[in-house]
């Protein structure tokens, strides 16, 4: 992934605002170390922040067509690069060795349609000027796994900012959004169009189909296998619970699978990630002897993975919080509890030399796994909220994910959210899903890659590699990340919170912050830091906060441990 930013239409001089423009596209040169890119063409700017993963040789943007009329900037992989490749029709001269090229190629033989042909996480820019009114197609990914904001001037509407993060945009705009997962930007009407739209998307319609445990295990292992494209080194993320342990399970038997087969022209994903990098190195993160780190250690033994394990301190991570809030440009609670730890050890990775990791998200969204779910109402109910979990996770654990990485130069993956691989899962029925006192959450998942599991349909040749996990890994209760990582963590949070806001001003919290109060003193604090860097009226309208279903009698406290459930509820 990279980082993008530009203008469209911009009201002043375009070639007088190039040095502004990249130096507001310097402020998220965190995600693109690598190289920097600018194109002024009329005036409209498109700038770029290189971080080169595919096509490191020659992959340096914007890219442009053979006669430059058409300037495209993304952040992203595009993991069906080849296929689309194979679909053009008419062949085209390829500048680089970019998977994004193909979006400037397909975008010429079918306009905007080429959004719903891309597997991948993307955020991009296309300038096209091919007519006397030159057009702007910006599109984000299905989900929202790449981050993106639009920004505006009201006293110029006719403008279009775009940018990767808001730290690029405040300064200029009075009103910014961030841009809708799964849609693309047309300026030419002006609107926001909605190209994904899978049969899960709405939210009453509960399926009915039973849940087939061998479809289920093959559509994620094959989420996995496209996401190892890459020519740089790369790992997992493994905090020792069973998201990112099945995710790092799985890599390591697609890696060594990769490795061991003849490589062949005809192979429709991109291989190059696993035979350059056969052996998977895992990475994990907590203060001494936390929960995380005893059962990581545990499952990169038994992966046989070379692991790192890093370490933080509780003050290390209090000195750390300003630092995340201005990375996250959020002040939610929960998100900052849980990207700090992964923020920390997104630099220790980075310091490694490894520039891309895979990773967990998702999979609470979309089988029930927060331990609230426990206190679903009904079957239906379950259903909508994992649909809702899903549609909002660009304002949460994607966020997350991707902006505490991402502020090392660090790409995270994520293969839960695949989207063939939610067109499987998502259509499940949901009374498959449902946990309870005697039912373990997202236990679907755990008996789809659970040898002993008589329906999980294993093949001979699956059953002859032995176990994915060990069993107590792939029955491990839920841990949120944040509490994973040791449970005094959150803990010191809510201490140095206290410590920090006073009674008084937290009675007088509405006062200050009429928009958004918040409720708690460690709300208080991360809202205060997050108005220290991001002062405008603006950068509140893309900031949402995660809270579990208090109407289902659950506690309002993001923590796992918050639930009564969790076998050491506080």
């Amino acid at each position: 992934m990279c980082g993008i930013f530009g203008v469209y239409n911009y009201y002043g001089d375009a070639g007088e605002f190039r040095q502004r423009a990249l130096d507001l596209s310097k402020r998220i040169r965190h995600r693109g170390p690598d190289w920097s890119g600018c194109v002024v063409s009329g005036n409209n700017i498109m700038c770029h922040e290189r971080l080169a993963i595919v096509g490191i040789d020659t992959g340096a943007q914007p890219l442009t067509n053979e006669d430059e009329t058409i300037v495209l900037t993304v952040n992203g992989e595009i993991y069906n690069h080849k296929q689309l490749e194979k679909q053009l029709k008419t062949p085209a001269q390829f500048k680089t060795h970019s998977d994004c090229e193909v979006i400037l190629h397909m975008y010429q033989e079918i306009g905007t349609d080429v959004c719903a042909k891309l597997d991948g996480m993307f955020s991009w820019a296309l300038l096209d000027t091919r007519t006397a009114e030159s057009r702007l197609v910006i599109a984000r990914d299905p989900i929202g796994i790449t981050t993106l904001y639009v920004g505006r001037v009201s006293a110029h509407p006719e403008t279009v900012f775009f940018s990767s993060e808001l730290k690029s945009l405040n300064d200029e705009c009075d009103i910014i959004e961030e841009f809708p997962p799964g849609h693309f930007f047309d300026s030419k009407t002006g609107e926001f169009e909605r190209y994904f739209k899978p049969t899960w998307w709405d939210a009453e319609r509960v399926p009915t189909a039973a849940v087939d445990y061998r479809q289920l295990r093959e559509s994620l292992t094959a989420a996995v296998r496209k996401r190892l494209m890459a020519e740089v080194p790369y790992g997992v993320l493994l905090s020792g619970g069973l998201d990112s342990s099945l995710i790092s399970s799985i890599a390591v038997r697609e890696a060594a699978r990769i490795s061991a087969a003849a490589q062949s022209d005809t192979e429709d994903i991109d291989t190059r990630g696993a035979r350059y990098f056969p052996r998977m190195h895992s990475f994990s993160v907590g203060l001494p002897n936390a929960p995380d780190l005893i059962a990581a250690r545990k499952v990169a033994k038994f992966l046989k993975t070379a692991h790192h394990e890093y370490t933080y301190t509780v003050q290390e991570g209090l000195d750390a919080i300003a630092d995340v809030i201005y990375h996250l440009e959020t002040y939610d609670v929960t998100t900052v509890r849980a990207s700090t730890p992964m923020y920390l050890m997104s630099r220790k990775i980075k310091s490694a030399g490894v520039k891309m990791v895979l990773s967990g998200e998702g999979s609470d969204e979309v089988f029930g796994g927060y331990l609230y779910f426990h206190y679903a109402p009904s079957a239906p109910e379950f259903h909508t909220e994992t649909v809702s979990r899903v549609k909002n996770l660009h304002t949460s654990d994607c966020l997350r994910a991707n902006k505490s990485t991402m502020a090392w130069g660090l790409e995270a993956r994520v293969p839960f959210l695949d989207k063939e691989f939610l067109e499987v899962a998502m259509n499940v029925r949901p009374e498959d899903k449902l946990c309870s006192k005697d039912i373990m959450e997202k236990a679907i998942i755990r008996r789809a890659f659970d040898v002993e599991f008589p329906d999980a349909g294993f093949t001979p040749e699956e059953l002859a590699q032995g176990p994915y996990l060990p069993r107590d890994v792939l029955w491990r209760q839920k841990e949120q990340f944040s509490d994973g990582v040791g449970y005094s963590w959150i803990d010191s949070l809510k201490a140095q919170a206290d410590a920090r806001v006073s009674d008084a001003a937290l009675a007088g919290a509405s006062e200050r912050f009429p928009v958004d109060t918040p409720e708690t003193k460690e709300a208080y604090l991360y809202r205060e830091i997050f108005e220290q860097h991001f002062p405008q009226p603006a950068c509140l309208q893309s900031v949402v906060r995660w809270v579990p279903r208090t109407d289902w009698g659950c506690s309002a406290d993001p923590s796992g441990r918050a639930q009564k459930i969790h076998d050491k509820a506080y």
